[in-house]
């Protein structure tokens, strides 16, 4: 598909046929050299095609092919008179990552980290359809729905220091348990504080660089320090209430009056019963993942402790922040001068709020918002900070990862021959797995080069480089 260089950062692809808008795409151009780009390319045109969309549809540097539309794709929807779609959430719903900081070095970790990553690895479930210790009711998995991580740290699982260092304090309001069908109340009830498979991890880790020392110093980490990093999601309470949704919208899309280009961009105007009734399920599945986030930090604070011989104050594991990268926001954002009222789907992407941001807490409100960046499991990772050019060009938003560039399949073709462990080990990272094929499946060569990913958002002044992290330890599931 043929782009228009912007600038070093950005590309248009201009409006044509059915597109409403025009599509804005943040890359190097040795990122779009790639024949794997197309079909991304494709879906960020075939979502400028839908009713209601702002500006432009979007797509970060970390973009790549994705239900409907691209993973790293942003698009925000006028709420009046836009759609809403499930394709542009993901079937894993809130899934995000937390970040914490410790008081320890690594000199203090690097002898015992075998014991610690082991602990860790028998401590939290981990691998499809992992079950936890935690036996929800009927009664109180609907309380867990409608409050999120404020159930997990009223049930002893934290701190309210870790409510107001998390998006939205951990939950959306307007979740809604009715439209939650039995199937998926069922898949949530003896899942939570569990891991998940795949990309999902837990990653004990050392701050190498830092770049903003009044960022850093306001966000709690400085040069050498360990920290921890996790990322999972809601569970298949989550993926069923997408698979639900989308099955429906199905339907529903030939009722409507405009064609989509693609059935997996099934949607419904978000004022309709279709599109409210997914709105809130959907807050009611991001809402599970902000618990199971909050248990699983707890779990491993419990293991680190035990484990280092180490009291909790000592300890000092203090959560920086916690995002989510697979969502539907409703938002104020300025479009043309005037204030206007959005729905935001940030589908592996990430918010990246400025200074003076009201959605902010009083910690972070004068430097912007920290944002979360998981690279490979051998390479590294970043903490960026938010910036008013994010929210002028992209509705507050930015990448949420390094991006894949091999399919599971190809990644494990790729990696025959290879030992994943022992070439970690190599580089002073232990990994531990649950999933037969998962280190294959999870290689550093399967995704793009984070440091050129985070360059682009960074060059591009959509978020501002904060830190660098090198992983020591690695649980996947």
């Amino acid at each position: 598909m043929e782009l228009k260089k912007i600038d070093n950062y950005r590309w248009e692809l201009p409006k044509t046929g059915a597109m409403r808008v025009p599509g804005i795409i943040y890359a190097t151009a040795s990122m779009l050299k790639d024949q794997d780009q197309e079909e991304p390319l494709k879906q960020v045109a075939n979502v400028a095609t839908l009713p209601g969309i702002i500006k432009a549809s979007l797509a970060m540097p970390d973009m790549h092919w994705g239900y409907g539309f691209p993973i790293g794709g942003v698009a925000a929807f006028d709420w009046e008179s836009g759609v809403i779609s499930p394709g542009g959430v993901g079937y894993d719903i809130n899934c995000g990552v937390r970040l914490a900081g410790t008081s320890l070095v690594e000199k203090d970790v690097r002898p015992r980290l075998e014991e610690l990553v082991n602990a860790l690895f028998q401590n939290i479930p981990s691998g499809v359809g992992s079950t936890g210790s935690i036996k929800l009711s009927a009664a109180e998995e609907i309380k867990v729905l409608k409050q999120g991580a404020k159930w997990a740290v009223s049930q002893g699982f934290g701190t309210d220091s870790d409510i107001e260092h998390t998006e939205d304090n951990g939950c959306m309001p307007n979740a809604d348990t009715d439209t939650i069908s039995k199937r998926a109340m069922e898949r949530g009830k003896n899942q939570l504080g569990t891991l998940g498979s795949g990309n999902h991890f837990v990653e004990i880790g050392v701050v190498e660089t830092v770049y903003d020392q009044n960022a850093a110093r306001i966000f709690g980490l400085f040069e050498g320090q360990v920290t921890l990093m996790l990322h999972s999601g809601s569970r298949g309470l989550g993926y069923q209430v997408c698979d639900d949704f989308l099955a429906a919208m199905a339907k529903h899309i030939n009722k409507l009056d405009f064609d989509i280009p693609d059935r997996q961009l099934s949607c419904a105007m978000i004022q309709s019963k279709e599109g409210i009734s997914y709105f809130n399920a959907m807050a009611c599945a991001a809402n599970y993942a902000w618990a199971n986030r909050q248990i699983l930090m707890h779990r491993a604070r419990e293991v680190f402790s035990r484990s280092l011989g180490i009291g909790p104050n000592a300890l000092a594991m203090n959560l920086v922040y916690d995002v989510c990268h697979n969502i539907a926001k409703k938002e104020v954002h300025i479009i043309d001068g005037e204030k206007r009222l959005t729905c935001v789907h940030r589908k592996g992407a990430t918010r990246s709020f400025p200074p003076g941001s009201e959605a902010l807490c009083d910690a972070y409100r004068s430097v912007g918002q920290p944002v979360i960046i998981p690279g490979d499991m051998g390479t590294a990772s970043y903490v960026l900070v938010g910036t008013q050019k994010a929210m002028e060009e992209t509705f507050g938003s930015t990448c949420h990862g390094a991006g894949r560039v091999l399919s599971r399949k190809a990644a494990k073709k790729a990696c025959k021959g290879r030992s994943i462990q022992r070439e970690l080990e190599n580089k002073g990272i232990l990994a531990r797995w649950t999933g037969r094929s998962t280190l294959a499946e999870e290689m550093p060569d399967a995704y793009k080069d984070i440091s050129e990913v985070v360059e682009v958002v960074h060059g591009a002044g959509i978020s501002k480089k904060v830190a660098k992290l090198k992983p020591m330890a690695v649980l996947k599931g």
